[in-house]
């Protein structure tokens, strides 16, 4: 496979293109073709992410307490940030699975892709040093830390939503799933939030939870 499309994209260029195969070659094909997964890389590139990701929050946002830091580290290095690097430089048209994990739409999964670019951290740290890791890391996540500084420390929408509506007492608040569509690697929820059976908005998100905090958002927007 021929990788210069994405070495473009990602902004570097590896000396070992074998280095870039093995990040990019899932359990299922390795176990098919009976070579080195990517998961090794994985373990390595999660240290590595972590590390880079700490030491840029604690230079650049000295006024967050540490139990700030922690959160906005967590925020950025989670499954649904690494996958959203992975969309944008098309990891999904150059990972490599077994046919099984392909006829379940695997070069999709968000954990496949997120897996993918802690690989390919990694394989970058091999092949061209810890600096060349830490531009790939920052250039990709700075956006997302530099959004996450912005709110952390304020209380969800949710905990919002449900202290304002209990202010005179108690209040019944209830979200439901109304819908589900997309294969499971790829869904989207569509939730409604009800106060004592009375519907206040509709939410949508890839997860449960992003759809319920979604609802509770536009709640609050209309009770302003």
């Amino acid at each position: 496979m021929n990788f210069e499309r994405l070495e473009k994209s990602i902004g570097y260029t590896f000396k070992d293109k074998n280095l870039l195969k093995k990040a990019l070659t899932h359990t299922s094909y390795a176990y098919e073709n009976k070579t080195e997964s990517n998961e090794k890389l994985e373990f390595l590139g999660d240290s590595i992410l972590e590390y880079i990701s700490s030491k840029y929050i604690y230079s650049n946002y000295k006024k967050l307490r540490e139990g700030e830091m922690t959160k906005v580290r967590a925020e950025v290095v989670c499954e649904d940030s690494l996958y959203n690097v992975a969309k944008l430089h098309n990891f999904s048209d150059f990972i490599l699975i077994g046919k099984s994990e392909a006829n379940s739409g695997g070069n999709s999964k968000p954990a496949i892709l997120a897996d993918s670019i802690e690989a390919t951290i990694a394989a970058i740290y091999f092949d061209g040093g810890l600096e060349a890791a830490e531009r790939f890391i920052i250039t990709n996540l700075k956006d997302a830390i530099a959004k996450s500084t912005r709110h952390v420390g304020m209380k969800d929408h949710k905990t919002v939503l449900q202290e304002k509506l209990q202010e005179n007492g108690d209040i019944s608040i209830k979200y439901t799933v109304i819908k589900e569509i997309g294969p499971d690697h790829d869904k989207i929820f569509t939730v409604k939030v009800e106060a004592d059976g009375r519907e206040l908005a509709i939410g949508e998100g890839r997860t449960k939870k992003a759809a319920e905090m979604d609802a509770a958002g536009k709640a609050l927007e209309k009770l302003k």
